[in-house]
């Protein structure tokens, strides 16, 4: 009975040991599994330290919003109708310590004689506030800041105030929208494009004589416009870097025993083949301009090498030489072509 007794004391004691055994494996791979899983729920989304600034309150709090708008609505900030957010809330946050200003609109009144106009706005710019009125202000007309007459009627509203001086022209200042421009670029790959150059809107200044038929405007007559900033193209580059296609290997070891690099040879090829089909003979039949490189004259070419008539790498070398004097490059050379049909 006593042995009976200490064998099964030995067999509860092994399950025992067993149990906890599988409960350690089990607990170490839900942790292997919740390390090595999903990596999207282990890395933590890049965050920012943003700091609100509105009407003298100052919030400041780390968050993982990618835009204004969204970091605004995550700490529960709203913009009401006419609220001036800068940066605008479509602006991407993209660095530390980044400032967020909010500027709150509030009632504002415009008198201009008999007519008045009610409106929210966080602007103090004469000419903004105006135009939010819906209110042409000529040359020699004012608007001015008046006490409020009318608090008890109208309550806490900023009232302005115009003086119609009988001007007869006006100046106005108008965006002169930015230029695209897409560039090729070799060391990028095919369907792949980087922004090289943000645009920038320009402005210009115009003037006009109005008509007044019955106190009314009437027409305006442009009388002249002037430049004030001249508008910045947005420059986009997109890739162009592809492998050589098997028809064109035979031209592509020309171009290397030339001393085409490989980060040029998509380039030099494009530009090739755009011009001579890398035939070294191709003449065109107009100009006379001769080679792969349709040099002009062809003997120009006789400066790499006496065969220059017969000789595909020969041609290249000069063309080498040509592209990098004259653009600085293949690169470059091959995005003057896309603009202009030649080199």
């Amino acid at each position: 009975m006593r042995l009976s007794r200490r064998i099964d004391q030995a067999l509860v004691l092994i399950t025992l040991f067993i149990v906890s055994l599988v409960f350690c494996y089990a607990l170490s791979n839900a942790r292997s599994t919740f390390a090595e899983g999903d990596s999207s729920a282990a890395v933590d989304n890049e965050s920012y330290f943003v700091t609100f600034y509105d009407e003298g309150n100052k919030l400041t709090v780390k968050t993982e919003a990618e835009t204004v708008g969204e970091a605004l609505n995550r700490a529960n900030i709203i913009i009401n109708e006419g609220d001036i957010v800068e940066p605008k809330q479509d602006t991407l946050i993209n660095a530390d310590n980044y400032f967020i200003n909010i500027y709150r609109a509030r009632p504002v009144v415009v008198q201009d004689g008999t007519k008045e106009k009610y409106f929210m706005t966080a602007s103090y710019d004469l000419k903004t506030i105006a135009s939010e009125a819906g209110i042409t202000l000529y040359d020699g007309d004012e608007m001015k800041l008046v006490p409020n007459a009318h608090f008890l009627e109208a309550g806490s509203v900023t009232y302005y105030e115009v003086s119609r001086n009988g001007g007869r022209t006006l100046t106005v200042e108008e965006e002169i929208p930015f230029a695209e421009e897409t560039v090729k670029d070799y060391n990028l790959a095919v369907g792949t494009s980087e922004v090289r150059q943000l645009g920038e809107v320009g402005m210009k200044r115009v003037y006009y004589n109005v008509l007044y038929i019955n106190n009314e405007e009437a027409s305006r007559e442009l009388v002249k416009e002037e430049v004030v900033r001249q508008p910045v193209a947005r420059i986009v580059a997109k890739g162009a870097k592809k492998s050589v296609p098997p028809e064109w290997e035979t031209c592509a070891n020309y171009a290397r025993q030339a001393g085409v690099s490989e980060a040029d040879m998509s380039a030099a090829l494009d530009l090739i083949y755009r011009e001579s089909g890398c035939r070294f003979d191709a003449e065109n039949a107009s100009s006379g301009a001769y080679g792969i490189p349709q040099a002009l004259p062809g003997n120009k070419m006789a400066s790499a090498g006496a065969d220059w008539q017969t000789n595909p790498v020969t041609q290249i070398r000069w063309m080498i030489g040509y592209v990098n004097g004259r653009y600085g490059g293949w690169s470059q050379a091959i995005n003057w072509w896309y603009a202009h049909g030649w080199y």
